[in-house]
């Protein structure tokens, strides 16, 4: 737990700052945020923007870094002592709690992806190709191993993957009237996947 009471002001401001400005930006994008809007909001002056972060530009990189930082838990599961295949359910566990636990990062995800800033190529883009590259050699593996099936694409197979843990965050206010998204569902909703993953849906 942080204690406010004991931390360093200037470090205070620039959480606070990071804290406002990931909602702000989350809800609407780098430009739809003004730097006057950011200080109000965070109760800071605006000259603290440029001394923290050198302006606001400065100040969604910082937002975008630390929303994608947890994208780096893939080598952990790269470096698993673990057959592909429970390599495979161990990312879409951690898919799953990604998104349980950076409730703002799908905002940050899509919109960077549909109308990347200058800030994609160097943050997100890595961040998320990195991920891809680790599954498609987790995927290559399983195939030289005889796990899985000669044949498979294993570009076409992680994205088909990746788009079936991350879409079923994306899609929850369109979905929420069929299906139950609590949390306590997610060790279910685990199972379904890798049973649509493993056998597919034909009898």
């Amino acid at each position: 737990m942080i204690d406010y009471l004991t931390m360093d002001p200037k470090i205070d401001c620039r959480n606070k700052l990071i804290s406002t400005a990931t909602r702000l930006f989350a809800e609407r994008g780098l430009h739809g945020v003004s730097i006057r809007e950011l200080s109000k909001a965070a109760g800071v002056s605006i000259s603290m923007i440029s001394y923290h972060f050198g302006g606001k530009e400065g100040l969604y990189s910082s937002v975008l870094e630390e929303q994608f930082s947890c994208y780096g838990y893939i080598e952990e599961i790269r470096k698993l002592s673990a057959d592909p295949l429970q390599k495979i359910e161990a990312y879409i566990r951690w898919t799953i709690q990604r998104h349980r636990n950076n409730r703002y990062l799908l905002r940050f995800y899509t919109s960077e992806l549909t109308n990347p800033t200058p800030y994609f190529p160097p943050i997100v883009q890595p961040a998320i190709g990195r991920v891809i590259q680790i599954l498609i050699e987790i995927v290559e593996e399983g195939i030289s191993r005889g796990q899985f099936r000669e044949g498979l694409n294993p570009v076409d197979t992680v994205l088909v993957m990746a788009a079936m843990a991350n879409y079923y965050f994306l899609s929850t206010l369109a979905t929420e009237e069929f299906i139950n998204h609590s949390p306590e569902r997610d060790d279910e909703l685990l199972k379904h996947y890798m049973d649509i993953f493993t056998k597919g849906i034909l009898t």
